[in-house]
């Protein structure tokens, strides 16, 4: 992440790794059903609400490109993803 991203809310961090994947793995998922697993609720309402930043409503119309059902996971079923989402980073952070 870069040093704005650092910067972003839990629930921006979490929809910017979706939408990282999302756009990474584009030629793969298109035509397909996309089950996201969070440990995060709030991104299910985030999707349906209507007063957000811009840079929200870009991520959500890259997210309407895609058949996209959003999970909860709870975090203590999650240990691993939970852990590893909370490691700090070196001072020389790859950009995302």
């Amino acid at each position: 992440m870069d040093s704005a991203q650092l910067n972003y809310t839990t629930t921006e961090k979490e929809l910017l790794a979706i939408v990282f994947s999302l756009e990474k793995f584009c030629s793969y998922l298109l035509g397909s059903k996309v089950i996201i697993f969070s440990d995060h609720a709030t991104l299910q309402f985030l999707l349906k609400k209507s007063d957000v930043k811009p840079r929200l409503i870009w991520w959500m119309l890259l997210l309407q490109e895609f058949y996209i059902e959003i999970r909860d996971n709870k975090g203590v079923e999650n240990l691993v993803a939970d852990h590893l989402s909370r490691i700090e980073r070196e001072s020389d952070p790859m950009p995302i």
